[in-house]
């Protein structure tokens, strides 16, 4: 088994219902009418408002890096959600919203609500606080161009930074539920601020991390939305995270060094925020892991990748403890599979066939399981990308895609790109077991 692990792990490595809140009061989000010192803008009210997700908490104009280019507004928001974990407790996610220049047609602006990649889970790294210098902005900055052309198209883009990133408490890295709840419950408070702007279809698109939580977004959006009038029209999703347990343990099994060894603890904190009853950091890992296991907090992932922390570390044998509760670590890390989702929305799958992350045989078995599962699937590769590159290859087939999406017209002609539709390969097997399907 390890030696499987080691060579998914050379091979591959990440970059990467529904209940409503406890006390929900209205179903439509609305506006806080209470202002505190922006300087404390990811610092939520507490008490928290008794409102629906989406209620808007605070907002304020949005310049800088951080923002997106040719819009008519970019802006910072806070908004209701609720945490993925157990009890799906209410919490404040931060995110940006841009509105495209111009006036809005008579039937509102699109709205194309993305999925971020791997940039950590220290606050610090959130998209909304991207600036010049911060350890994540190349990172931040890479889905941009792709941004913008959507933004051109005449589409409104909002943007959750998640669950845990920026505002109070820790990112659960992965945890499907988590990433899906801040994805859709910002479409519901763009609609707070602009509804009169806004057309009541969506999209969802995402890379990497993001992929992953696209497809989870798409699969809970039925339920999530259902008394909101918001109708989702399709999801794409980039390089989408998969094989977590089989990528934990390759990573465990490490006799080197490796920059990829900062993705172990990110899966962990995914794993216990689903499971914090029985899964924490003390009956999972050894001494030494423990300590590196909280630069977590205060570290992007380019920085866990250094020497200093996770990438100085030799995993082998020092990083579970022979009593760890593996077996519900386990059921975790499958949980946070997006293979095995039920989706009723058209799926647009892309992956780069030079992708040093995320294996492409990975997506094709995660495209295999959603159509097994009786989703509408294209996949779509592009030969010569990488991880980051799909992003930029894809630009004119995505637009195409969603833009017939939104209006039910096939294009007038040719989509010129370097990435095509291909088919999985006859008897291409599932990525787990049908028994495990949600």
């Amino acid at each position: 088994m390890a030696a499987s692990y080691r060579s998914l792990w050379a091979l591959t490595t990440l970059a990467i219902l529904p209940s409503a809140c406890a006390h929900r009061a209205p179903s439509t989000p609305g506006v806080m009418d209470v202002d505190w010192d922006v300087r404390e803008f990811y610092r939520p009210p507490s008490p928290l408002p008794n409102e629906a997700p989406g209620f808007v908490l605070g907002h304020e104009t949005l310049t800088g890096l951080a923002a997106l280019e040719g819009t008519k507004l970019n802006e910072r928001v806070l908004y209701l959600s609720n945490s993925g974990g157990p009890g799906e407790a209410p919490i404040a996610v931060s995110g940006i919203i841009a509105v495209p220049e111009g006036d809005a047609p008579t039937e509102g602006w699109p709205v194309v609500t993305w999925a971020h990649g791997t940039l950590g889970i220290a606050d610090k790294c959130a998209p909304s606080r991207d600036e010049l210098g911060a350890s994540a902005h190349w990172y931040n900055q890479a889905p941009h161009r792709l941004l913008n052309q959507f933004l051109k198209q005449g589409w409104a883009v909002v943007m959750s930074d998640y669950e845990g990133l920026g505002t109070p408490g820790r990112h659960p890295y992965l945890l499907g539920n988590s990433q899906a709840y801040g994805v859709l419950d910002i479409v519901r408070a763009a609609h707070a601020l602009h509804g009169g702007k806004l057309s009541k279809k969506f999209a969802i698109v995402g890379h990497s991390q993001g992929g992953q939580a696209a497809l989870f977004a798409a699969a809970r959006a039925p339920g999530r939305l259902k008394d909101d009038g918001l109708e989702l029209v399709g999801v794409v999703a980039y390089a989408p995270a998969s094989a977590m347990e089989a990528l934990f343990y390759a990573g465990t099994a490490q006799t080197t060094t490796s920059p990829n060894a900062a993705f172990m603890p990110l899966f962990l904190t995914g794993a216990i925020a689903g499971n914090p009853s029985e899964l924490t950091p003390e009956n999972i890992l050894q001494t030494g892991a423990q300590q590196l296991y909280a630069n977590v907090d205060t570290q992007c992932r380019t920085e866990l990748s250094e020497t200093g922390s996770w990438g100085g570390f030799v995993p082998a044998g020092k990083v579970l403890k022979l009593n760890a509760p593996l077996a519900k670590l386990n059921a975790q890390l499958r949980a946070m599979e997006p293979g095995v989702l039920t989706l009723t929305t058209p799926v647009r799958l892309v992956q780069g066939g030079q992708d040093e992350r995320v294996n492409p045989a990975q997506t094709a078995l995660v495209s295999a399981g959603l159509i097994s599962r009786g989703a509408q699937v294209e996949y779509v590769g592009c030969p010569v990308a990488d991880h980051f590159g799909v992003l930029g290859d894809d630009i004119p087939g995505t637009l195409a895609w969603l833009k017939q999406r939104f209006t039910g017209e096939a294009p007038s002609e040719p989509v010129r790109s370097s990435c095509q539709r291909i088919d999985p390969p006859p008897g291409t097997p599932q990525s787990v077991p049908a028994s495990q399907a949600r």
